[in-house]
């Protein structure tokens, strides 16, 4: 994207997931324009990666893997590392103060003490990406994976689900997934209903019994492989498969669930639960289908509680909701310190 310049400031937003990783660089905006941003936003370069979650392949390769995009990234920009004015970071897998402090000691070798570096959770990038870089709200992600996550406008935040399936994440993908195999199963051995789910699953497997499910799973039970089921789900509750429609109800009252208590801990809705408030939602098992739109569903359920309640399907990439953020967080220490 042109010859390689120092001579403008940049800003960087990383969005770090299980599956990838990707780096965005954009140009230091003017702080009087960062609440009437330019559309579309100027990206000077991106990059893609792997998996940067260190809980997932440690923190050796997760290390390496957020060098090499961010590297890459400025390199599809045409910019030298030392235009680096801030990088904020939303990565899976950061949880608290001891998780940021990891990742700041990583990037420290990379940037010099002048350059902000901010650390949060992917879910925070993910609300950015709809709000354009304001912390306010509520954000629900839907992947295979789930979490919803919230801010106020005086700082205070929360958080429902995202422990993992283990725990109790049984909106997200591999909760969908994992339900729909139970009940292959219990219908297989007589302790459950027949289903569509049954024939449809195992063909979809290239498998010729629910026998061979038991191999199937525990060969590689890693949650994206559960979660690619379904829209096999999906496909069987639309054809009128009673099982698999009860599956998707759960699942959306789960996420609606999620969605109230970040809700009701921040107050975000005020006093009478009808002020307005952004609820912006992402991730690939909210995308529409031919009847049943899990997204639909559960932003119906989101507004008979809350019906102020603003839904947000984000224009832009998590990435770029970490960089608006970047600028934000920039521009408001900038202030507190007297510059303009």
């Amino acid at each position: 994207m042109g010859s390689e310049s120092d001579e403008c400031q940049v800003i960087l937003g990383v969005d770090g997931g299980t599956t990838s990783t990707v780096c965005v660089c954009m140009p230091l905006l003017p702080f009087s324009d960062i609440y009437i941003l330019p559309d579309p936003l100027p990206i000077l370069g991106r990059a893609i990666a792997g998996c940067s979650n260190f809980n997932s392949v440690g923190g050796d390769v997760a290390r390496e893997t957020l060098e090499k995009v961010i590297a890459e990234a400025l390199f599809d920009a045409g910019v030298k590392q030392s235009a680096v004015k801030a990088v904020c970071l939303g990565l899976s897998g950061v949880n608290n103060s001891k998780d940021q402090e990891k990742i700041l000691g990583w990037l420290r070798s990379t940037f010099p003490s002048d350059v902000k570096l901010y650390i949060q959770n992917d879910a925070v990038a993910a609300l950015a990406s709809g709000t354009m870089g304001k912390l306010h709200g509520c954000v629900l992600i839907v992947g295979t994976g789930s979490i919803s996550y919230g801010f106020t406008e005086d700082g205070r935040e929360a958080r429902a689900a995202g422990a993992g399936p283990v725990l109790g994440d049984w909106g997200s993908g591999y909760g969908i997934a994992a339900q729909a195999l139970i009940a292959v199963m219990r219908a297989h051995d007589g302790r459950g209903p027949q289903t569509m789910l049954s024939s449809c699953i195992l063909q979809s497997l290239g498998l010729s019994s629910p026998d061979e499910l038991i191999g199937w799973t525990y060969a590689d039970p890693s949650w994206a492989r559960i979660a690619a089921l379904v829209p096999v789900v999906v496909s069987c509750a639309e054809d009128g498969d009673d099982i698999a429609d009860e599956i998707l109800h759960n699942a959306v009252q789960e996420l609606a669930l999620s969605v109230r208590a970040v809700v009701q801990r921040l107050h975000l809705a005020g006093e009478d639960g009808k002020s307005s408030f952004p609820v912006v939602m992402v991730g690939g098992v909210l995308g529409a289908n031919k009847k049943w739109n899990i997204g639909n569903e559960v932003t119906n359920s989101i507004l008979k509680t809350y019906p102020g309640a603003c839904v947000i399907r984000p224009k832009v990439e998590p990435a770029v909701g970490a960089a608006l953020l970047a600028l934000n967080f920039l521009m408001k220490e900038t202030v507190a310190n007297g510059h303009s």
